[in-house]
């Protein structure tokens, strides 16, 4: 259970078992939630996700060869970036977050249903590099996500001390303030705060937050926002194995530096097979979902993540497909027993609250 798994139960949330951890579905209508969270400000109780801290000299030169990205970029206290930790064989243990405090101290946000894969991979890399550096699994610690275009307000409401160290934060920027840290990530394709804090002070903000008008919001409502978005979810657009070439995060892998780092000779010896789109139902009949089989003018695809869509009000899905198919392209998805016609797009579908043009344009146009 995560520390505010009483103030859940207390709102009259469903709660469901998720990886092990008793968390909360919905608080009531799933697609009020979303609603809320792409029009006022919502939060989720995130604390069954793990920080990692990782302390001392050699911290930097660690991550240089543990992630895919390049933890270079990292020069400003307080800057993140999206990462893959992969396997020898370019794989995809996990995706993360690392934050940059010094080049001493780093802090990952891995998911919940992989930190013991990671922290164990990661014990593996550290003997393996021979690194001298502590890594430190933050289980002390609670984390909320309040997201939505008013969401930095009713953080500074409900916590008016932060607002002057946090006003200027730029997107994947953090800060800590003592025990508490802020960072303007998310995982909805909204604006917002993730904070950190210690997990016995977590249900005191959870109620200041409601308090100052911030809706809790469940697990349901946080799937139909990061799908919109067009954001990856471990064990259904990636695993250990598939590359991330073939997760559309090739944009998070530094093939063409120097560096190496673990699955590096992997992704270089098979280079992308597969592409991850977004498709989006053009008839009404039936909802997309995922292991579905898509019929392309280039051969057979699967979709990843399907669902109905709260703000575009029909299903979408996240589909791997194969090479050259276009964006504009129409598809046939197996929906049961029929044969529904798609179209495909480039995610996200949304963001900062609007159906993207791009999306909007393709769907008018007549199916062909």
């Amino acid at each position: 259970m995560t520390p505010l798994n009483a103030a859940h139960r207390a709102l009259g949330a469903r709660m469901v078992d998720f990886g092990g951890w008793d968390m909360p579905v919905n608080y009531g209508s799933q697609i009020e939630e979303h609603h809320v969270v792409r029009r006022d400000a919502g939060m989720f109780d995130v604390s069954h996700m793990l920080a990692i801290d990782l302390r001392g000299p050699g911290a930097r030169d660690f991550l240089r060869r543990a992630l895919a990205n390049d933890t270079d970029k990292l020069r400003e206290p307080g800057r993140a970036l999206y990462s893959c930790l992969l396997n020898d064989a370019g794989g995809i243990i996990d995706d993360l977050i690392v934050y940059f405090f010094t080049a001493e101290y780093f802090r990952l946000v891995v998911n919940a249903g992989r930190a013991e894969q990671d922290l164990a991979w990661l014990a593996s890399l550290k003997e393996r590099f021979a690194a001298a550096l502590e890594l430190r699994p933050r289980r002390d610690l609670a984390m909320i996500a309040v997201q939505g275009p008013n969401a930095r307000e009713r953080v500074w409401q409900a916590l008016p001390e932060t607002r002057v160290a946090t006003e200027a934060l730029r997107s994947f920027q953090g800060v800590q303030l003592g025990e508490l840290m802020l960072a303007r990530t998310g995982y909805t394709g909204e604006d917002g705060f993730e904070l950190m804090l210690p997990a016995a002070r977590a249900e005191t903000l959870w109620g200041a937050l409601i308090g100052a008008g911030v809706k809790p919001c469940g697990l349901g409502a946080r799937d139909t926002l990061r799908l919109e978005a067009g954001m990856n979810l471990w064990g259904q657009e990636m695993d250990e194995g598939v590359s991330p070439l073939d997760a559309g995060l090739a944009w998070t892998v530094d093939l063409a530096s120097a560096r190496d780092f673990v699955g590096k000779a992997a992704l270089l010896a098979h280079p992308q097979r597969r592409q991850l789109l977004g498709l989006v139902l053009a008839e009404p009949g039936g909802v997309l979902r995922g292991h579905q089989k898509v019929a392309t003018p280039k051969g057979e695809g699967e979709i990843t993540s399907g669902t109905f869509s709260p703000s575009l009000n029909r299903s979408i899905a996240l589909a791997r497909i194969p090479l050259g198919v276009e964006v504009g392209a129409l598809v046939q998805v197996s929906v049961r027993d029929k044969q529904l016609a798609a179209k495909v797009v480039k995610p996200p579908f949304v963001r900062n609250g609007k159906v993207l043009e791009a999306v909007s344009d393709l769907l008018k146009r007549p199916l062909s």
